[in-house]
């Protein structure tokens, strides 16, 4: 089955998370997630808050920026929220925006190096390995988790370009891909994946597909998604955007997940007049439209 959620945009304020998380585990929402977006909130300390607030739904961080974060650091957070709720934190890293990165002080020559050796230190750590690396710019001597997870986890990447998917699907065990991708490019994505697999012996392996897609309903909600898409930018499809109500919505979703997505992340615009009516929407009205 599909797993359908919503995203609690960074442009709202943290102190509304609670009641939009509150919401989306009583109406039944699969999952609910979260953004670390320079300069708002954290991701690791909203995901904390909403998995501590709820008791089901499913809370994904997509995604961490690896720049910003110490590998070792991203591990005993990640390996803690797995302990202390486990089965219900899902954590995606990658780039991040590299403005934001230069901003910050953190934007790296290469950023294809460093999500790689990233991700190889990242999954051993929550393997429970004693790590050693030597690599450009993921250097351990002798790390390991004095709390590991207690059994297997997924670490997701996002990923646009032919070169980031295919080391996603060689280096992670699911991938994330932006609000703007149609049908056809979750296939032609799920190629490229596929292609990181079989170069890394991993071809039997699941790899989970997590796809964003730009939702507004309402009289106004064909405005609201061009402007969106207007603000963005390129790095899109502005035809794999959805205004409309339920049934529209549901269509839009059924076709991404006939084409390999595993899970379909309704994101709200950036101006949505009622994050907690969208999760609602979300729930109650989309999802029992959707196998």
């Amino acid at each position: 089955m599909i797993a359908l959620g919503a995203v609690f945009r960074p442009q709202l304020p943290p102190e509304r998370l609670r009641s939009v998380a509150e919401l989306a585990d009583r109406a039944g929402l699969d999952e609910l997630w979260l953004w670390e977006d320079c300069f708002r909130e954290g991701g690791i300390a909203s995901a904390a808050a909403a998995l501590a607030w709820t008791e089901r739904v499913r809370v994904g961080v997509g995604l961490l920026p690896v720049p910003l974060r110490n590998v070792t650091l991203t591990a005993m957070e990640a390996a803690a929220l797995h302990r202390m709720f486990p089965g219900r934190a899902v954590l995606g890293v990658g780039h991040g925006a590299q403005d934001g990165m230069g901003r910050a002080g953190a934007r790296v020559e290469s950023p294809m190096t460093l999500l790689r050796e990233y991700l190889d230190a990242l999954r051993a750590l929550l393997r429970g390995e004693r790590v050693t690396a030597e690599g450009r710019y993921v250097r351990l001597d002798g790390v390991a988790l004095d709390w590991p997870p207690q059994g297997p986890v997924e670490v997701l990447a996002g990923g646009i370009g032919p070169r980031t998917l295919r080391l996603t699907g060689e280096a992670a065990d699911g991938t994330i891909l932006t609000a703007g991708t149609s049908p056809d490019r979750v296939r032609a994505a799920r190629r490229l994946l596929a292609e990181g697999r079989a170069a890394a012996g991993r071809a039997e392996e699941d790899h989970r597909i997590v796809v964003y897609l730009l939702t507004a309903r309402g009289a106004d909600a064909v405005e609201r998604v061009r402007a969106d898409v207007l603000a963005e930018g390129a790095g899109g499809d502005p035809d794999a955007a959805v205004a409309g109500d339920a049934e529209t919505v549901a269509r839009a979703v059924r076709e991404l997940a006939g084409a390999g997505a595993d899970a379909v992340i309704l994101q709200p615009t950036a101006d949505e007049p009622d994050p907690e009516g969208f999760v609602r929407f979300a729930a109650e009205e989309v999802r029992p439209l959707v196998p």
